[in-house]
């Protein structure tokens, strides 16, 4: 049992409105041997509420960032998971909390990941999900499927734990690939769309999926450093082309 891979784990909660979720969540976290917690955007903190519910969790809470936008929230990790049970106009691979608490364990070994957690009554929107690798669903009654933020995170991380405990079968990676951190690959998307503008292929007046459906497909493929810089010269050429800028080869 590595009880380090837990480090390279951090929760990261979107515009929550009641500080008291904060404090149940790192006291969630906690109990389960998380400690990285990422406020994005919180109506109020630091608490008192926040504090009391943390229950001697209030290190957690002491130490942890409060950023922006969920760009800074997430930078630098290899695998984004969203936590949301709204159905989505464009379906995204989704995993049960088992198999994402055994992806994200298993990932850990080499690179950090994020558990992204929306807003309490609206959850994660949809260009917070589109920015996740995987969207995570917790599996609840048909006739009754409201989860308290709290309660998602503490299963969620219940589920990591029990992975940590159990030796389970994992997907070896090939030993030169880390995929590429979320904030170059928005860069490149911003590129992309950009070239495909330009060539006429996108129309900005009628976009319709095409850079979601895009999207979609390049986070699926998780491409490391060497891949996206291939795509990158790829767009390149396409906006060198497109403005007549690009030099005969040979």
């Amino acid at each position: 049992m590595d009880e380090s891979l837990l480090k390279r784990v951090r929760v990261v909660l979107i515009g929550t409105t009641h500080p008291g979720n904060i404090g149940s969540t790192a006291r969630a976290m906690k109990v389960m041997g998380l400690s990285q917690l990422v406020l994005v955007n919180p109506l109020k903190f630091p608490s008192g509420e926040a504090t009391a519910l943390a229950s001697n969790a209030d290190d957690l809470l002491a130490s942890a960032r409060v950023v922006g936008n969920l760009t800074d929230a997430i930078r630098g990790c290899g695998l984004v998971l969203g936590c949301s049970g709204r159905p989505r106009a464009l379906a995204l691979p989704t995993l049960d909390a088992r198999l994402a608490a055994t992806r994200a364990l298993a990932e850990a070994e080499g690179h950090e990941v994020a558990l992204v957690f929306g807003r309490e009554k609206t959850g994660l929107h949809e260009e917070e999900m589109r920015a996740c690798h995987y969207l995570v669903r917790i599996p609840t009654s048909a006739t009754y499927d409201s989860l308290n933020l709290a309660q998602a995170v503490q299963v969620v991380c219940y589920e990591i734990r029990q992975a940590l405990l159990v030796d389970q079968p994992r997907e070896i990676a090939p030993p030169d690939w880390t995929p590429e951190p979320p904030e170059r690959l928005e860069l490149f998307f911003s590129r992309l769309e950009q070239a495909l503008t330009e060539i006429q292929f996108l129309n900005p007046a009628q976009p319709k999926r095409l850079m979601q459906r895009l999207r979609r497909l390049t986070l699926r493929a998780r491409p490391d450093e060497n891949e996206l810089n291939i795509l990158n010269g790829i767009v390149s050429a396409m906006l060198e082309t497109a403005r007549g800028t690009r030099k005969p080869r040979g």
